[in-house]
């Protein structure tokens, strides 16, 4: 796994105390982008929240994420928490350290009061003696949240004072881009009242299950949600039900449990993602879920084909001008302004998600501006799947063959001593290799089928097949 290293620095730790109007918690910032571009330590939000013991426990919730490994458990590096300022919310991001487990806490316009939310991306301090002070939190007496500096420290920060150093995979990165083209996929499955989520969540197993069991799946049943041992219509996977252990610090808040998930996978196609999402008073809980525990969102590869494409890089540059930290973004609105189809934009924001510049809120079923300190080029250069896909193309070692109707619609891949057959059915491609027979398309092309887009896309621009 490739790792780099990712330092934080803080003015000082983050800490909850008093002020003069009550209690105070303030979240320290690092390095963020901005409207204005970038800042050491950005300031979004100054203001009093109106759930402070749902707040405190959902931020929880976030850090518990970052802090797991819900699979071969061992001691990650955690990573602080990704918040972004949207204008009229503020949003607070985590993976798990093994890539399965992606939250988010959403603070809305509701659970925000007296004062204007800012734009832009940081990473914010939580650290040990914050969640400590976090958990003891209860009572609804007022509770006046900063994030980014005081107004004071503004114009006197003279230098960090705190600074954490912690190994990041490029994988964390890849799943931040994968989990969102899962959820852009995903549909409303279920919504389970209060009593009937508490009830449901507290039900599920906390410890982990025997490695190589088959995945469990979920299917509404009148107010509530039914075990069943199959993807039988309108179900819903739940692999590794112990990875929704998060979920258990806002329970006492949910007002309702909604639950999220593509179409159900013919029998014996294995896991699906999926998304968890707890209403709270002002506020929503996420937890989106990798096909299965042992398997994280980085190789999922369903940016492969965005990320192959040659008209992808120039449309994400266009679109990303047209980006103004909105917290929904519509590709058809978006499609007018930069003069594309639908089709180009929306493979320009999964390109834009592989810099994790753009995020998906199944909630509302739409993208979202994001600034995370990565490029592209670091996806792609990290994917080996697209990397063995080149080299394929470049090597010659695509044939593509007019004698089947369409032309091109058969073609072999010569990779080692093997050859490869890859067909065209009804726009999808599939492969003779063994990554294929595993997988279905499950996991996003094999490498001879990107291969063989890549070739396609070139003798089409060249006049050899249409």
């Amino acid at each position: 796994m490739t790792r780099s290293v990712q330092a934080f620095a803080y003015a000082r730790p983050s800490a909850l105390g008093s002020s003069p109007s009550g209690r105070a918690l303030g979240l320290e910032t690092s390095g963020g982008l901005t409207p204005v571009g970038a800042e050491a330590h950005p300031r979004f939000f100054s203001g009093f929240l109106t759930s402070p013991p749902t707040a405190a426990r959902g931020l929880l919730a976030v850090a518990d994420v970052a802090a797991a490994r819900y699979h071969q458990r061992m001691r990650p590096g955690s990573l602080d928490p990704v918040v972004t300022g949207n204008g009229d919310r503020l949003r607070f991001e985590s993976f798990s350290g093994c890539n399965g487990v992606y939250a988010r806490l959403d603070v809305l316009r509701d659970g925000l009061d007296g004062a204007d939310t800012g734009h832009g991306t940081t990473n914010v301090d939580v650290n040990n003696p914050l969640r400590e002070a976090l958990s003891r939190l209860t009572g609804d007496d007022p509770l006046h949240l900063r994030v980014g500096p005081d107004e004071l420290a503004v114009t006197t920060l003279g230098g960090s004072v705190v600074e954490k150093k912690v190994p990041l995979p490029d994988r964390w990165l890849r799943g931040f881009a994968e989990a969102q083209v899962a959820c852009s996929g995903f549909d409303l499955r279920a919504e389970l009242p209060a009593a009937e989520a508490v009830r449901f969540l507290r039900s599920l197993p906390r410890a982990a299950g025997a490695a190589g069991r088959p995945p469990m799946w979920v299917v509404p049943a009148g107010r509530t949600l039914r075990p069943t041992t199959r993807p039988v219509p309108g179900a819903v996977c739940l692999a590794g039900p112990e990875r929704l252990v998060a979920l258990q610090r806002v329970l006492r808040h949910a007002t309702a449990l909604r639950v999220y998930g593509p179409a159900a996978p013919a029998a014996g196609a294995g896991g699906a993602a999926s998304a968890w999402e707890v209403v709270l008073p002002g506020m929503r809980l996420t937890l989106t879920l990798s096909p299965e525990p042992s398997r994280g969102f980085s190789g999922e590869g369903g940016v492969l084909e965005a990320l192959a494409s040659p008209d992808a890089e120039a449309d994400a540059e266009l679109v990303s001008v047209l980006l103004a930290w909105e917290p929904r973004i519509d590709p058809g609105e978006l499609a007018v302004r930069a003069g594309l189809p639908v089709e180009r934009v929306r493979a320009a924001l999964t390109r834009l998600g592989t810099a994790g510049r753009v995020g998906y809120d199944v909630a509302e079923a739409a993208y979202f501006h994001r600034e995370l300190p990565y490029d592209a080029e670091r996806a792609e250069r990290h994917n080996p799947r697209l990397l063995a896909a080149r080299e394929l193309v470049a090597s010659g070692a695509v044939e593509l063959s007019a004698v089947v109707e369409p032309p091109g619609a058969l073609a072999t891949v010569a990779s080692g001593e093997r050859r490869y057959q890859v067909r065209e059915t009804g726009g999808a491609l599939t492969c003779t290799c063994r990554w294929w027979t595993d997988h279905r398309g499950g996991r996003g092309p094999c490498k001879h089928a990107l291969a063989v887009r890549m070739a396609r896309r070139e003798a089409k621009a060249t006049g050899g097949v249409r």
